[in-house]
């Protein structure tokens, strides 16, 4: 197995949550911009880490924000997610220093002739990058091409990744506690990403399982991915995940 680079020391609290900037805007400029305001917000809210995703803008708007990230000497880690096109991920997250990065599947995403090429993908790409990598496994919007199960496409994402990443079918979408605890009672205590449908009134259930969480559309006013992030949405968020950090998980 890739030995684990310890994407949890990257924060300073335990329970870590990641806020996801969708680099949403009409115009190169506006993209820039909000993802700027976006970013102020979130941290002032009190954030742990930075998860920065074309999901809206292009590559050019998300290396633009990168550019920003990096120059800035931001008091959290930031991260990166280049969708679709993984091996620009890496590179991203390389060029501009970036604590993370994200790849929705390490594996059963592709026709099992292909597993090999992909093993070789990571395994290349990463000897070229420092940053962990969260990577998911029956991820959102993913095709499921594996002949396996889900626990030994689980114990082979853990040789290509820092985390594994667990979703429900959509953005937003409440990942179940039935494939957060069949993901854990799997890969052990292997850093394990909740990283869709996280709110105020299921983070004590589902990080009492999970490490970490990545949360994108509850930060914003309407609760949809395609909202603006409201200041008071992340606050009231995070002191909830305060008093969760007070508890003991054992």
């Amino acid at each position: 197995m890739m030995q684990n680079k310890g994407i949890l020391t990257l924060f300073k609290e335990k329970k870590p949550i990641i806020a996801m900037i969708h680099l949403k805007g009409d115009t190169k400029e506006e993209v820039l911009e909000r993802g700027k305001r976006e970013i102020d917000l979130l941290i002032q809210g009190g954030i742990d880490g930075l998860m920065l995703e074309n999901y809206y803008g292009n590559y050019y708007d998300l290396e633009r924000i990168l550019e920003y990230a990096a120059s800035q000497q931001l008091p959290v880690p930031y991260g990166v997610n280049c969708l679709n096109v993984d091996a620009l991920g890496f590179d991203l997250a390389a060029r501009y220093k970036a604590g993370f990065l994200q790849v929705d599947s390490v594996v059963g995403h592709v026709k099992p002739r292909d597993e090999a090429s992909l093993e070789v993908f990571f395994k290349t790409r990463r000897s070229t990058c420092d940053a962990c990598l969260i990577g998911g496994v029956r991820f959102k919007y993913q095709p499921v091409l594996s002949e396996k199960t889900v626990e030994e496409d689980l114990r082979i994402g853990m040789t290509r990744c820092d985390a594994i990443a667990v979703t429900q079918n959509a953005t937003g979408q409440e990942t179940s506690m039935e494939k957060i605890r069949l993901f854990r009672q799997t890969i052990g205590d292997f850093p394990l990403v909740i990283a869709a449908g996280m709110t105020r009134e299921n983070a004590e259930k589902q990080l009492a399982v999970g490490d970490m969480a990545i949360i994108g559309s509850y930060f914003k006013d309407n609760y949809k991915d395609e909202g603006d992030v409201s200041f008071e949405h992340v606050q009231e968020f995070m002191t909830e995940i305060k008093r969760i950090r007070g508890k003991s998980y054992d």
